[in-house]
């Protein structure tokens, strides 16, 4: 009760709120992946001309989004304190009395259970969605990618216009869509909105090419993000632009300061000259294959592949784990190590039946200590994993070139820390 009580208080605050600052432009990111880099994309490409809010860590939860949408800390650890929601209800009211003080703001909208993205509509209208995929995401719950995509595309019933990822959501799809304004964005055409750029250009560095969209034409921009698969969140940063009125040099300008974010596909110098892509904040089959290609476009001496378990896929874990084990290309790799147990028992036949070397561990301590006594000088390892219980960061930290770079890594808070500590150390 006092959890609804919450929750009805909340999404009351921010009704009022929008209403009071009816200028406030409200742009929503949904998908089953690539959320957060697309978020921070939008944010980057729009403060060349707006003043922008966007809560940078993952709030998007029932409870969590309202006070973000505000710039209102969330009571993390508290949330069963009637007075720390207290002070939250105050501080929301303090934004709403006072004058606005931002142009956009920019939120995450995410779900573990079906119909949690169409109840934001009870109380969200946004301007402009974004709907970066439809992949398999918390299989325990949704059972199939259908309910996924009837999930992610409910947003299309409640946002003013809506951008799909052309990529990433299959065409099948197209019946969950509950509106006819709706744009298109994704590498190539036939999507509105897409990127045109040399494909043999290094790719560990940037993408240089031409933005190009139906306001503005071709807008030369770089884009420095690693793997087609983040390309698009860029893509989608541009288009929205091009759409909330910003010219050509303010969306060239904001491109080219787009970064990767921590653990998602970030370049990272290794010992021994090598270069360690960094993806460890999830993992899906969809966005592991996306790093696997990535990696076997690049050139190096020797290329090693990380896989750590995947997580919240319900029934659907073998298949997907195998999936993953066949994409695994022994022309392209020259081991694969995986850490965690639905890895091993299922994604390591799969590669080793496709000729893969591969070592199977079920901590990323012991992952990293074994790609630090096998990798030559100029190798590329590419490090990708679900979070809990997988954590495949730490097999990373090993082959950082310097100790410094520990807190590039995803998940090194005290209370992360303390929780891998414990669970490596039984």
């Amino acid at each position: 009760m006092f959890k609804k009580y919450v929750q009805r208080k909340l999404e009351h605050l921010v009704r009022v709120y929008f209403a009071k600052h009816q200028d406030v432009k409200l742009v929503v990111v949904v998908g089953a992946a690539g959320k957060t880099t697309t978020k921070i994309s939008i944010a980057t490409v729009l403060n060349e001309k707006f003043r922008v809010r966007m809560e940078d860590t993952n709030h998007n939860t029932q409870l969590s989004v309202p006070p973000a949408l505000l710039g209102v800390e969330y009571p993390e650890g508290k949330v069963h304190s009637p007075l720390a929601w207290h002070k939250v209800f105050k501080a929301m009211r303090s934004r709403i009395a006072a004058p606005t003080d931002v142009d956009v703001i920019i939120q995450e909208l995410g779900t573990d259970h079906p119909g949690e993205i169409p109840h934001f509509g009870h109380y969200l209208k946004p301007d402009i969605a974004v709907v970066t995929s439809v992949v398999p995401e918390h299989m325990e719950f949704f059972g199939t990618v259908e309910n996924v995509a009837r999930e992610e595309l409910s947003v299309t019933a409640y946002a003013a216009m809506t951008f799909i990822n052309r990529d990433d959501i299959d065409a099948k799809f197209a019946d969950f869509i509950k509106s006819e304004r709706i744009f298109t964005y994704g590498v190539h055409p036939p999507a509105e909105y897409h990127f045109l750029f040399d494909e043999g250009q290094d790719i560990l560095t940037a993408f240089a090419g031409d933005f190009i969209s139906p306001e503005l034409g071709n807008v030369p921009a770089e884009i420095n993000l690693v793997g087609e698969h983040n390309l698009k969140a860029g893509i989608a940063a541009g288009a929205i632009g091009a759409k909330l009125g910003m010219m050509a040099a303010e969306i060239n300008q904001g491109l080219g300061k787009i970064r990767p974010v921590p653990g998602r596909m970030n370049i990272l110098q290794g010992q021994r000259d090598t270069t360690l892509i960094d993806d460890t904040y999830n993992s899906s089959p969809a966005a592991a294959i996306a790093a696997l290609k990535t990696l076997y476009n690049i050139k190096a001496v020797q290329r090693i592949a990380i896989l750590g378990s995947m997580n919240e896929l319900g029934d659907t874990s073998p298949e997907a784990h195998k999936q993953v084990g066949q994409f695994c290309d022994p022309t392209k790799l020259e081991m694969v190590v995986t850490i965690g147990r639905d890895a091993r028992q299922y994604l390591v036949p799969a590669a080793q039946e496709k000729g893969n070397r591969v070592k199977s561990f079920l901590n990323p301590i012991e992952a990293g200590a074994f790609v630090s006594q096998h990798m030559q000088p100029g190798a590329v390892i590419l490090a990708k994993g679900s979070q809990n219980g997988v954590f495949a960061e730490e097999a990373l930290k090993i082959l950082l070139r310097t100790t410094e770079d520990d807190a590039k890594l995803v998940r090194q808070s005290l209370h992360w820390l303390d929780l891998k500590r414990d669970l490596f150390t039984k």
